[in-house]
Formats: C-alpha cells, sequence, structure tokens
C-alpha cells in the first residue's frame, strides 16, 4: 500500500501579511543602520578598535551574532508563516536561539572585561542586561522542551524585547536631544536599562489586559 506524503503549498504573501512584512523590513533597516555604525571596526587595527583590539574577535562575532538575532528573530512571531509550516518554525527558532547564544557569550567577555574601561555603572548595566538575555532565552527554549508552548510564546517574546533594546539602545545614543543630556559615560548605562526593562513593563501591562475576566 503506498503512502501519500502531504507536501505544504508554497508559502503566498496575503494582505494580511503587509503589516509583519513592513514590521520585518523595518527592523532589518534599523538592523543594517545600527550595525553599520560599527563598520570601521572592521579595519581591525589598534586606531580603529581601540580597547577591543585584544579582543576583536569577540565583538565581531557578537555584532553579527546579535545581528542575525534580530533579523531572525521577528520572523518567529509572524503568523502565516509560524501556522505554513511548523518545521520551518523550528528552524528559524534553532537559529535564533544560536544566534543569540553565541552573541550573548561574546557580550558576557565584553561586560567583565572592556566596560569597566568606561566605568563601573556601564560595565553593571551590561552584565545585568546581557543576564537577562540569557535567561530569557534559556527559559523560551526549556518551555518548548517540555511542550509548554503557550508559555513558550510569552519568553519568546521578552527575549526578543531583549534583544532589540541593543537597537533601540544604540539608536536613542545618536540622538542630538540625548546626547546633549551628557557625556556617552554619564547617560550609557540609563538608556541600556531602559532600552529593556520599559518594554518589557509595557509589554506585561498589554499581556495583562488581555487576561481573561
Amino acid at each position: 500500500m503506498r503512502t501519500t506524503i502531504k507536501k505544504n503549498a508554497a508559502f503566498r504573501l496575503t494582505t494580511g501579511d503587509i503589516i509583519p512584512l513592513l514590521i520585518w523590513v523595518t527592523i532589518i533597516s534599523l538592523t543594517w543602520l545600527f550595525m553599520h555604525g560599527a563598520d570601521h571596526f572592521l579595519q581591525l587595527t589598534p586606531e580603529a578598535l581601540g580597547k577591543y583590539f585584544k579582543i576583536k574577535w569577540v565583538l565581531i562575532v557578537h555584532i553579527t551574532a546579535g545581528g542575525g538575532s534580530l533579523i531572525l528573530g521577528f520572523l518567529q512571531f509572524w503568523p502565516s508563516l509560524r501556522t505554513y509550516s511548523w518545521r520551518l518554525h523550528r528552524i528559524i527558532g534553532t537559529l535564533y536561539l544560536l544566534a543569540v547564544l553565541v552573541s550573548s557569550i561574546c557580550a558576557v567577555i565584553l561586560a567583565f572585561t572592556t566596560a569597566y574601561q568606561i566605568n563601573w555603572a556601564y560595565a553593571f548595566s551590561l552584565q545585568i542586561w546581557v543576564s537577562v538575555w540569557i535567561s530569557a532565552t534559556t527559559i523560551a527554549y526549556y518551555t518548548a522542551i517540555i511542550k509548554k508552548f503557550k508559555l513558550h510564546q510569552e519568553w519568546m517574546i521578552r527575549s526578543y524585547i531583549v534583544t532589540l533594546a541593543f537597537v533601540i539602545s544604540g539608536l536613542a545614543l545618536k540622538l542630538p536631544s540625548i546626547k546633549q543630556l551628557g557625556s556617552f559615560e554619564d547617560i550609557s548605562p540609563s538608556l541600556f536599562w531602559m532600552g529593556w526593562a520599559v518594554p518589557l513593563y509595557l509589554y506585561e501591562i498589554i499581556k495583562s489586559c488581555k487576561l481573561p475576566k
């Protein structure tokens, strides 16, 4: 008796995919803008890298993997793409987890070495930030393993919010109105906290409003 293997039809964009597509393109553009600001590091010279020269590959891998996690992360929440193929969803999710793993390990190294050359507050804010990033992503992975998919989705959202914080705080630091508030050493720690803590707090408010009465 022959077994018929059902194959998914080709994925087609619909009008319902316009908003997710625009969001994804925006994220790609912001990621490119964020990473473009680090192009000078690719010169691999002491002048270009400064305090990062001795661990230049850690910095470059951190930025590259971080960019990958930003671009891959949103694809997990694209409704029609997620339901189109669970196998594809798992592949994208696995690649996102690997990108976060690589980038976060490099971030830990940076947070406990070169960050102290700026000041203690800067280093501490980065250490907490990367700790939240790693823990949220680890819980998201664990909840998928134990098949708690509702919790998995919630923790993946939290993980991606913390991932986006790199762009949020990075772009905020480029705003002229922010630069006027003080030196990079003075204002960056506060913006690092703001970049992930405020969006996470807003997400919890929105999630609570959706609870059944």
